[in-house]
């Protein structure tokens, strides 16, 4: 499931993932959101936050994720993503380099921290 996190900036999207992932999950909650919010804005930042209680990932969903990602990739400022999981983490870690934004990874006890830097100003 995904769920559509409130209380950011309007020019940051922020979701957290949980249970299972479909889909469905990313065609009725996700792309609906970023879709709208690069409507108002040329750049975005995406806080993504995946607990450890993701238990199955469909492979349509990776493949929306993906595209969702492809479709707008140039206008990603930055993406702040928070998970325990080490596979995640080391997929994130992998493919950082080919990020045009910034990107980082932060713990689950880094939350708080990664809040801060996904709103803070970036530097001129």
């Amino acid at each position: 499931m995904i769920e559509q996190l409130q209380g950011f900036p309007e020019n940051t999207v922020a979701f957290a993932c949980h249970g299972r992932l479909t889909r469905a999950d990313y065609e009725k909650v996700l792309i609906p959101a970023v879709d709208e919010a690069f409507s108002r804005h040329r750049k975005l930042r995406l806080y993504y936050e995946i607990d450890g209680d993701l238990e199955h990932v469909e492979a349509g969903a990776m493949w929306s994720d993906f595209k969702t990602g492809l479709e707008h990739w140039l206008g990603w400022e930055r993406i702040a993503v928070v998970t325990d999981i080490a596979w995640i983490g080391n997929t994130i870690s992998a493919f950082t380099f080919l990020m045009p934004g910034e990107v980082r990874l932060f713990s689950v006890a880094e939350r708080d921290e990664a809040k801060k830097w996904i709103t803070a100003a970036l530097a001129a």
